[in-house]
């Protein structure tokens, strides 16, 4: 079982301006290869600080590439429908690869922000559509070293990706998946499954399940592990880190509900999307501050004991896993997600690898 770090740039409320919350959160990713942590995420997002501002995730990881030396580096996601030339994500996907000696693992995503479709001028009920076809252009783009496509969002003359991709992704690639029609897509394109986990493990069990099979039907063997994304703190005090979870995590929660407009009832009408309809229904009915305290509750905090029983009983239920790990959130002081993280790393990794 491995652990790595999550990157969200969220400047909620930090005191920081955007470019002094850039240069906290890149200091705690150098430290992440040190600390022993298997990979850095970083997410993609657009025109709003105070949820998450990293608009070009493959330029952020090549400055971390000449940061580190062997540590696995992950645009998790880049969100293919929102953008125009697909060909420009296969020539970035293949120079960052160059630059990181062969470190990339590519995650794709096809976003949930109606805001952000809608500042990108694009229309949200074509993102799987643009999707779809995007990562085969992308992907087949990765492999031969020629990207061509003439599909009805994105035509493209055949055109050489210069320098040429060492080789393809097809085997080392990530989905973020948050519905049953991502986890299918994710599992007929060989995709590993990565999640952000918002209920009690026992709900998100059948979806994962229900991957794994599909997975295992379409390609011939056991899917991979998935990868859990979860806001941590980890402290020798109890009291503190429940403290710093129920501020924290909770805010988060509720940037959460602001961006994606989960009180809204969009999603219902919008082509895709009409499973998290059924999520946003949830929140409303539970109430927000109840569905911020059961968010709170899903999460990974405590001890370094207490988060090493949360994990053990989560691989009780879905079997192996990897733990992806968000430290620095919703103004939460970089010292303390300093401290949380080399804590972690000390007392929590080591029992991760013996697992």
């Amino acid at each position: 079982m491995q652990a790595s770090l999550q990157l969200l740039f969220q400047n909620l409320d930090t005191g920081k301006s955007d470019a002094e919350l850039y240069a906290a959160e890149l200091g705690l990713a150098e430290l992440a290869e040190s600390l022993g942590f298997s990979a850095i995420w970083c997410v993609e997002h657009h025109f709003d600080a105070e949820y998450s501002m990293c608009p070009d995730n493959m330029q952020l990881l090549s400055y971390l590439a000449a940061r580190t030396d062997s540590i696995e580096l992950v645009p998790g996601a880049i969100i293919l429908p929102w953008w125009t030339q697909p060909l420009r994500v296969a020539e970035k996907v293949a120079l960052l690869d160059i630059l990181a000696g062969g470190r990339v693992r590519l995650g794709l995503g096809r976003g949930l922000a109606r805001s952000e479709y809608k500042s990108m001028g694009i229309d949200m009920n074509e993102s799987r559509d643009r999707f779809d076809e995007a990562a085969e252009l992308v992907l087949n783009a990765l492999d031969t070293g020629t990207a061509v496509g003439n599909g009805p969002y994105f035509t493209q003359p055949a055109a050489t990706l210069a320098p040429a991709p060492p080789r393809g992704f097809r085997d080392r690639m990530v989905c973020i998946a948050m519905s049953p029609d991502s986890l299918s897509v994710a599992a007929q394109m060989g995709a590993a499954m990565a999640t952000f986990v918002q209920f009690p493990i026992e709900q998100h069990a059948p979806l994962i399940a229900s991957y794994q099979e599909e997975f295992r039907q379409a390609q011939g063997r056991d899917a991979p592990p998935p990868t859990l994304t979860e806001f941590v703190v980890c402290s020798e005090d109890a009291e503190e880190a429940e403290q710093l979870a129920t501020e924290h995590i909770s805010r988060y929660f509720i940037s959460v509900m602001k961006h994606y407009e989960f009180a809204g009832v969009h999603f219902g009408d919008t082509k895709g999307y009409t499973s998290y309809d059924a999520v946003a229904a949830m929140i409303r009915d539970a109430g927000q501050e109840a569905a911020a305290q059961g968010y709170v509750q899903a999460q990974t905090w405590g001890t370094p004991d207490q988060i090493i029983e949360k994990i053990r009983a989560r691989r009780e239920v879905i079997g192996d896993y990897d733990l992806n790990c968000a430290f620095y959130y919703a103004g939460m002081p970089v010292e303390k997600a300093e401290a949380s993280m080399r804590l972690f790393s000390e007392k929590v990794i080591p029992e991760l690898k013996a697992f």
